[in-house]
């Protein structure tokens, strides 16, 4: 990841492509018949679980990229 030269750029619009991932599973699942939709409904949850996390994860990767401020005294 360090080569990449916004590392959380990347996993901030990666959050808002599980977004619309879940959002396009969701979709889907209601198209399905219904002995697959509980499966198809299951994936859109799990899928909808992702967001969260890579944001957290770009939030904090984002935290590592600013320069360090010295404190004057």
């Amino acid at each position: 990841m360090n080569r990449l030269p916004r590392p959380s750029l990347v996993l901030h619009t990666s959050s808002l492509g599980a977004v619309l991932l879940c959002v396009g599973l969701w979709i889907r699942a209601k198209t399905v018949s219904q002995p697959e939709r509980g499966n198809a409904e299951r994936r859109a949850l799990f899928v909808g679980m992702w967001p969260a996390q890579l944001w957290l994860l770009a939030d904090a990767v984002e935290r590592r990229e600013r320069p360090r401020r010295r404190r004057r005294r």
